[in-house]
C-alpha cells in the first residue's frame, strides 16, 4: 500500500513538473477578427512559443502575439496577433500603397489584396517592432498612433502552429 502511495505521489509531482515547463515556454491563444487574414481565420486555435524571443528579439516576418495598450470589453489589455514588418532601427515607408523597408520594396505574397493604405515614413525606435495585419484594411496596427511601433518587452511569442480547425493543422508560415 505503501509503495503504491508512493508511485501515486511520484506520477503527480511529475505531471505538475511537465505542466509548469510546458506553460512556461507555450501558450494557447484564439483568433479574434479578421486581421491577418488569409493568413489566419478567426477563431483559429493557435499555439505561441515563448522560446524564441527568450534567445533573441522577433525577427522580420514572424508573426507573434504581444499585449497592446487597447482595451477589451472587460477593461483588460488586449493581445493582438500581427506580422514583425520592421526590427529595430528599420526605415519603414508605405506610400502609394506599397511597403519599403529600408528602401526596398517588400513582396508581399502572404496579404489580402495587393494594397496598403495610410502614408507612414518612420524609422523603428530602439526597443520596438513595426508590426502590421496580413488583412491591410481591416487591421488596427503600427500604422495607428493607438498600437504605434510595440515594444519587444510586450511580445508575448511567436505563433508556432495552428491546431484548429482540424483541416489546417501545422505551421503557420
Amino acid at each position: 500500500m505503501k509503495k503504491e502511495i508512493v508511485e501515486w505521489i511520484k506520477t503527480i509531482v511529475i505531471s505538475v513538473v511537465i505542466a509548469l515547463v510546458i506553460t512556461t515556454f507555450i501558450r494557447p491563444t484564439l483568433v479574434k477578427g479578421y486581421s491577418m487574414y488569409p493568413t489566419l481565420n478567426e477563431y483559429d486555435y493557435l499555439i505561441i512559443n515563448k522560446i524564441p524571443y527568450m534567445m533573441h528579439e522577433p525577427e522580420r516576418g514572424d508573426i507573434v502575439v504581444f499585449k497592446s495598450h487597447l482595451k477589451t470589453e472587460d477593461g483588460k489589455e488586449k493581445d493582438l496577433i500581427k506580422r514583425v514588418i520592421g526590427i529595430p532601427e528599420d526605415h519603414i515607408k508605405i506610400t502609394g500603397g506599397e511597403v519599403f523597408v529600408n528602401g526596398e520594396k517588400l513582396d508581399e505574397r502572404y496579404i489580402n489584396g495587393d494594397y496598403t493604405s495610410g502614408e507612414i515614413d518612420i524609422e523603428v525606435p530602439e526597443n520596438k517592432i513595426f508590426a502590421m495585419g496580413d488583412n491591410r484594411e481591416n487591421s488596427l496596427d503600427s500604422r495607428d498612433e493607438r498600437v504605434g511601433p510595440v515594444g519587444i518587452d510586450t511580445v508575448r511569442g511567436k505563433v508556432l502552429v495552428r491546431l484548429y480547425p482540424f483541416n489546417k493543422i501545422g505551421k503557420v508560415r
